[in-house]
């Protein structure tokens, strides 16, 4: 991959830092700017319309023994941002994810509520997605699921942090390591698809954890609210891609 074509891969799923203020989007999550118009805006876009895009509804899978996760999360959470689209947590460099012979670093995680993929057609209140990138630009995403329940513990300190005004980027005062936010059970679902948000590029590999953790009514309230509006791409037709668990 070229570097230029990296470094806007990059600056389009959230790696680099969202501009203060003024920070302008040409898609969203309502009428002509919605999902099914992604493709539609612009030909970077294109791919939106491809056979391999994610979410998915996790369905029928086919058994496989797949490896265990090997996750090195020791880097901390550094700052926090609230684009209007999401709200992202970037980390310090240091946490990777070995997969397939491949080490991808970990540069941030963003949430999406209600969530994106489904289970077996079931949705979930909040869905966390931990970005992470090789050097070549190649990337891996793992998912953590939330339900209605509990008060998370995990997210308390964070949503004491949240930026209230979009643009905004907060220096975090509890710098949590990325392993906090982690469930303790690492069993997980694998297909492969693209970015939920333009210009949807595929090839991304996706890890869908089966451990679903909890967050408060409350708690996912003040997200929703946060974002003003629902910010899930609608699940994609699966074609002929095969999930393993």
């Amino acid at each position: 991959m070229k570097r230029s074509m990296l470094a806007s891969l990059l600056a389009l799923v959230g790696f680099n830092t969202f501009a203060a203020e003024g920070t302008q989007f040409d898609w969203g999550y309502a009428k002509q700017t919605a999902p099914a118009q992604w493709g539609k805006i612009k030909p970077e876009y294109q791919a939106c319309e491809g056979v391999n895009q994610a979410p998915i509804n996790i369905d029928q899978t086919i058994s496989a023994t797949l490896p265990a996760l090997k996750l090195n999360y020791s880097s901390k959470a550094d700052t926090i941002i609230n684009n209007n689209r999401t709200v992202q947590i970037n980390f310090a460099e240091g946490s990777t994810l070995e997969l397939e012979h491949k080490v991808f670093h970990l540069k941030q995680f963003h949430l999406h509520s209600p969530s994106e993929n489904t289970i077996k057609g079931k949705s979930f209140a909040i869905e966390m997605h931990l970005v992470h990138a090789t050097e070549q630009g190649e990337l891996a995403v793992v998912a953590v699921m939330f339900e209605e329940g509990q008060e998370n513990k995990k997210l308390k300190k964070l949503w004491k942090e949240l930026p209230k005004k979009a643009g905004n980027t907060v220096q975090l005062k509890h710098q949590d390591l990325a392993a906090a936010f982690l469930p303790e059970k690492l069993d997980y679902y694998r297909f492969n698809g693209s970015l939920t948000t333009p210009p949807c590029s595929e090839g991304v590999r996706w890890i869908v954890l089966k451990d679903i953790q909890q967050a408060s009514k409350q708690q996912i309230q003040t997200f929703s609210s946060l974002m003003e509006h629902p910010n899930n791409r609608p699940v994609q037709p699966t074609n002929a891609r095969l999930v393993l668990e």
